[in-house]
């Protein structure tokens, strides 16, 4: 079975998430990817990852914004040719993928955490993919009833792996739509430049409104520099214009699965659930004995961000030095 895989990068590096996604291909069968707005060079360090082969698109200035219609058009060129188009969990990549399958009216599985080739009646390999549901208390198999088919991956479900094989990179011919390059992008906010992306760390930790002002996330940024984490935040924080969209987790925002997530004065509403579930460990500080997220933590503290939080940093600190 051939895959391809949409390989995400920023700047000079690849997503987490998408080189998890590559090597699990990789596991399963023949895998190329694609580059879109980056050069060949950034493109052959996919090889070491699983990739065979490379499609680069980079001819065309409307391809290096992050828009994803550029990037629907490219794949749309690309995707008949294999059985599975793959993508990890990103904002732009689950926009690409929603794009991509309506354009090939082809089926869409997301929020995947893993993918296995099992045997069909007819003696072929037949795809199916797995899918947590009710609240992550079960999985369930899922598959696809058209081809290509089309899958958007859980950030954290796979470990990118490295199994030292060179790609060869092949040039794109870019045919876009008129209506794909009449979005410009006007400017591109960096606020993740400074610490650590909080799809790609291992620790986070989140504020929620029990901080109670936009200065109080000092607490959770000095927390997160001692344990060597990202800072995340709430849909609440963020509307209030407390903290950046690209700090987001939840229903709206970014999926993360860290090894440890802690959260501080966040209540645990469903749609903030939803997008860190999936962590190893959750530590939940917060003075209300009765908010919803203790119900899902595996440590809660019931008392005040403002005192606890403090004395926790220094005590990292303490331990670490």
């Amino acid at each position: 079975m051939r895959f391809l895989v949409f390989a995400e990068h920023h700047e000079d590096g690849f997503v987490k998430n998408s080189l998890g996604v590559l090597s699990k291909a990789a596991a399963l069968g023949d895998v190329d990817a694609v580059v879109v707005g980056a050069g060949a060079d950034l493109a052959a360090r996919l090889g070491k990852h699983g990739a065979k082969n490379v499609h680069v698109a980079s001819g065309d200035d409307s391809l290096t914004p992050p828009l994803p219609q550029p990037r629907v058009d490219v794949l749309a060129q690309l995707a008949p040719e294999y059985d599975a188009v793959l993508f990890g969990q990103s904002v732009l990549a689950a926009d690409v993928a929603a794009g991509l399958a309506a354009r090939l009216d082809a089926g869409l599985n997301w929020d995947l955490v893993d993918l296995e080739l099992r045997p069909a009646q007819d003696g072929a390999a037949e795809l199916v993919g797995k899918r947590p549901a009710l609240q992550d208390s079960v999985y369930v198999d899922v598959g696809w009833t058209s081809s290509p088919r089309i899958a958007l991956f859980r950030s954290g479900s796979f470990d990118p792996q490295e199994s030292g094989g060179e790609a060869e990179t092949r040039e794109v011919e870019v045919e876009l739509r008129d209506f794909s390059t009449r979005t410009t992008m006007v400017e591109q906010a960096h606020a993740e430049a400074e610490g650590k992306s909080i799809e790609d760390a291992d620790v986070i930790v989140a504020g929620g409104r029990g901080l109670g002002s936009p200065d109080n996330f000092t607490l959770a940024e000095e927390l997160a520099k001692a344990l060597g984490g990202a800072v995340g935040a709430t849909r609440a924080v963020v509307d209030a214009g407390w903290y950046p969209y690209s700090a987001q987790i939840g229903q709206t925002g970014k999926t993360v699965s860290p090894k440890l997530y802690v959260a501080l004065g966040i209540s645990g509403a469903i749609q903030h659930k939803v997008g860190m579930q999936s962590s190893g460990t959750i530590v939940a500080i917060n003075k209300d004995a009765n908010a919803p997220i203790f119900e899902f933590s595996d440590l809660g503290v019931v008392g005040d961000v403002h005192e606890i939080v403090p004395k926790l940093t220094e005590l990292v600190r303490a331990r670490k030095g």
